[in-house]
C-alpha cells in the first residue's frame, strides 16, 4: 500500500497455475556424463525390447557360427572319405557326414557363410539401386518419376520367384560356372529386390521434399545433389534400415529356394538351400536326418531372427509407432 492508500497488487505467477506451470522439455539422457544422441537414444529402446535383444543375439551367433566356426573344425569340408559315408554322428563328426564323406558340420557352416554373403550383398545392391532411384524419382518428378515407376510398376508386375527359376534354367542351359553363377544369383535377387525399395523410399521423399528445411536448403543456393543425398537421404535412413534388414530374410529365402530347386547355388559349393535338397531322397529323407534338418534348423532360426529384429527396429524408426 502506498502513502497515498492505494494498494499496489503484484502478480505473481503461482508454480502450480497458468503459463508457468508448463514443464520443461526433459533434457536428453546422458550416459556416463555424455548426451545421448537421436540415433543413440533409439538403438538402447531397440536393446531394451527383449524379442529384438534376443534375435539379435541369435543373429550374431549364426554370423559367428558361419564365418568362423569353419576354422576351428579341424576339416575343409571338401575332403572326400566314401569309407565313412552317410555315417551317424559321432564324436569326430558332431553332425554325421555325407554322402561322399565329408564332415556335415563343417559344410552347415560354410553353407552359411555363402547363404549369408548372398543375401547381404544382394540387398546392398538392391538396396543401393533402389534408394537412388527412389529418390531421384521423388526429388524430380514428372517425366522422371514416370519413366522410374513405369520400370519398377513392370518388374513388380512379374511374379519374382517363377522369374528367377525362369532366368536361372537359362543359366544351368548354359552351362555357366559354379564359382560364377554365385554372382549371377547376387544381380538376379537385386534385379527383382529393387523396385519395392525405390516405391517406399519415392512416397516418403515425396512428403519430405516440402518440408522447411528442403526449403531454406532451396533459398541457400545449394545444389540439387546436395539437397538429395545431404538432406533427404539422412531423413529416409531409418526406413532404410528397416528394409534393408527384411530385404536380406527375403534375399537368403530366395536364394534357398532356387538351389534347393537346383537353379541357384550349384555343388560342389554348399549352401543351405542345396544341403536341404536331400530331403528329396526318400532314403535320405527316412534314414539320414542330419543331411537336412541343421540346414533347415539354420535356415529357420535366421530368417525367424532377421524378421523379428526387422519388425521391432520397424517399431522404434517409424515415428507413427511411437508413444
Amino acid at each position: 500500500m502506498s502513502g497515498g492508500g492505494e494498494l499496489i497488487v503484484t502478480q505473481v505467477a503461482d508454480p502450480g497455475i497458468g503459463p508457468a506451470a508448463e514443464a520443461p522439455a526433459p533434457a536428453p539422457r546422458k550416459r556416463n556424463g555424455k548426451r545421448r544422441g537421436l540415433w543413440g537414444d533409439s538403438f538402447a529402446r531397440l536393446l531394451r525390447m527383449p524379442a529384438a535383444s534376443i534375435s539379435l543375439a541369435a543373429l550374431v551367433f549364426m554370423l559367428l557360427f558361419s564365418f568362423a566356426g569353419p576354422l576351428l573344425t579341424g576339416y575343409t569340408g571338401d575332403e572326400i572319405n566314401l569309407r565313412i559315408a552317410d555315417h551317424v554322428p559321432t564324436m569326430d563328426h558332431w553332425l554325421g557326414t555325407d554322402s561322399y564323406g565329408r564332415d556335415v558340420l563343417t559344410r552347415l557352416m560354410l553353407a552359411g557363410r555363402l547363404s549369408l554373403t548372398i543375401g547381404i550383398a544382394s540387398m546392398l545392391l538392391s538396396l543401393l539401386i533402389g534408394a537412388v532411384l527412389g529418390i531421384i524419382a521423388g526429388y524430380y518428378g514428372g517425366l522422371v518419376d514416370s519413366i522410374i515407376m513405369r520400370a519398377a510398376d513392370l518388374l513388380m508386375a512379374i511374379p519374382g520367384l517363377p522369374l528367377l527359376i525362369v532366368i536361372a534354367a537359362v543359366l544351368s542351359a548354359n552351362s555357366v560356372d559354379p564359382s560364377t553363377r554365385i554372382y549371377y544369383v547376387m544381380l538376379l535377387l537385386s534385379l527383382i529386390g529393387w523396385p519395392s525399395l525405390a516405391r517406399l523410399i519415392r512416397g516418403q521423399v515425396l512428403s519430405l521434399r516440402e518440408a522447411p528445411y528442403m526449403r531454406a536448403a532451396e533459398v541457400l543456393g545449394l545444389s540439387s545433389r546436395s539437397r538429395q543425398f545431404r538432406h533427404l537421404l539422412p531423413n529416409v535412413m531409418p526406413l532404410l534400415i528397416v528394409v534393408a534388414t527384411l530385404s536380406t530374410a527375403s534375399g537368403i529365402l530366395s536364394e534357398s529356394a532356387l538351389s534347393f530347386l537346383g537353379l541357384g547355388v550349384m555343388p560342389p559349393n554348399a549352401s543351405w538351400g542345396n544341403m536341404i535338397s536331400a530331403a528329396n531322397n526318400l532314403i535320405d529323407f527316412q534314414q539320414h536326418w542330419w543331411l537336412w534338418v541343421p540346414p533347415g534348423v539354420a535356415l529357420l532360426i535366421t530368417i525367424a531372427a532377421i524378421n523379428v529384429f526387422g519388425d521391432r527396429m520397424r517399431d522404434v524408426f517409424d515415428p507413427r509407432m511411437k508413444k
